[in-house]
């Protein structure tokens, strides 16, 4: 059963007017995200891989309406999302969640730990099972902490006092804190270091199992998505190129762009 749903989505971004006619022209577009259709279907994990620059984050903000598309249409649960209001929207935000790519950028240093990841249940406060009391939002924060290999001892400390692999470790927790259904992993370790992103990549495998997880998986490296996915779709230049079984995929590709991926990609022990 498909959980996201994108048929036809366009991002185009304009690079200015042309000088004889004042109008935009094709060649002053930049097509981000080209005509994708695609399936992301409940309890997978889709692994989106492509050169920097292909349209994968691109593509995975769009999902999340975090940015808005030139066209097409996503569905998420049933759901048109483009055709969702403003209050209907931030109901389904706590279904979808983002990892972002640098842990030292996605949390805010003026905050401490309790306050990052309690911040998205006070804003959702009303919502049953969100913890209506302090006391409640602290409860699930401390559980989120345990999640994600941490404990109540940093509570009260700042992002600036942890590695790389303890902020994402905080940054996973924050997006677990609304038990969302599906979660945008952004480059979750290409900002880490290879022990402790695979350290990543092994809790994100293990919160799936625990807590009926669906990913979207963005990265450059093919050796980690292999591990990770369960299926795996190819992107280039914005568009997707080849999408299948992982062992499809990784064993017997048939698009010469997912050929060279493979061939140019060292194997990374996870």
């Amino acid at each position: 059963m498909a959980l996201v749903e994108i048929r036809n989505l366009s991002k185009i971004y304009s690079q200015g007017e042309s000088a004889l006619s004042g109008k935009l022209s094709a060649r002053n577009e930049v097509r981000a995200v080209d005509d994708v259709s695609l399936d992301i279907h409940a309890g997978e994990t889709l692994g989106l891989v492509g050169e920097s620059g292909s349209g994968k984050s691109t593509l995975g903000r769009l999902i999340l309406r975090l940015i808005e598309p030139t066209s097409g249409s996503i569905r998420f649960d049933g759901q048109d999302l483009l055709a969702a209001s403003r209050g209907e929207m931030r109901r389904l935000r706590s279904d979808m969640q983002i990892i972002f790519q640098d842990p030292y950028a996605s949390l805010d240093p003026r905050f401490r730990v309790e306050d990052i990841i309690a911040e998205p249940l006070i804003i959702h406060r009303g919502q049953p099972g969100n913890g209506n009391t302090k006391e409640g939002i602290r409860a699930r924060v401390v559980e989120l902490l345990w999640a994600v290999g941490l404990d109540e001892s940093i509570l009260r400390r700042f992002p600036h006092e942890f590695s790389g692999g303890q902020r994402q470790r905080i940054g996973i927790a924050r997006a677990l804190a609304l038990r969302p259904k599906f979660i945008v992993a952004d480059e979750p370790v290409s900002a880490l270091d290879v022990s402790v992103g695979a350290q990543i990549v092994n809790l994100l495998a293990q919160l799936q199992r625990d807590f009926g997880l669906t990913y979207l998986f963005i990265s450059h490296s093919m050796p980690v998505v292999r591990y990770l996915s369960t299926r795996i779709a190819v992107m280039y230049r914005g568009k997707i190129v080849e999408v299948g079984p992982t062992e499809q995929i990784t064993e017997r590709p048939q698009d010469p762009y997912t050929r060279g991926l493979l061939e140019a990609t060292p194997e990374v022990a996870v």
